[in-house]
């Protein structure tokens, strides 16, 4: 019976543990994304992946790419442009009081 390597096993599980950790990150800046919607992206990775047997990488690629595509699939349209003009105009009031502070001197 051969020795299972349990080296290369964990280092794959560290790798999917990364992919997981930047997938979430990164779907979590997304606009219109909530709590709700990660759990849901998830979910369907990880059910995806455990259905399967293959790595978050293989089925999904770049964790960064797959996040634009879950938020984009699972945030209404709607909420995902209101969230978009909010944080322009909070981006905009953000770089008045900047400048004020300069201004002032503080």
């Amino acid at each position: 019976m051969a020795k299972k390597d349990h080296t290369a096993d964990a280092a794959r599980d560290k790798d999917r543990e990364k992919w997981m950790a930047r997938f979430q990150v990164r779907l979590a800046m997304q606009p219109g994304v909530d709590r709700a919607v990660v759990l849901q992206a998830v979910k369907n990775v990880t059910t995806h992946c455990a259905d399967t047997g293959e790595h978050p990488r293989t089925a999904f690629g770049d964790p960064d790419a797959y996040a634009v595509q879950a938020a984009a699939q699972l945030v209404p349209a709607d909420r995902a442009a209101r969230d978009r003009r909010h944080d322009a105009v909070a981006g905009a009031l953000d770089s008045i009081r900047k400048r004020a502070e300069d201004i002032a001197g503080l």
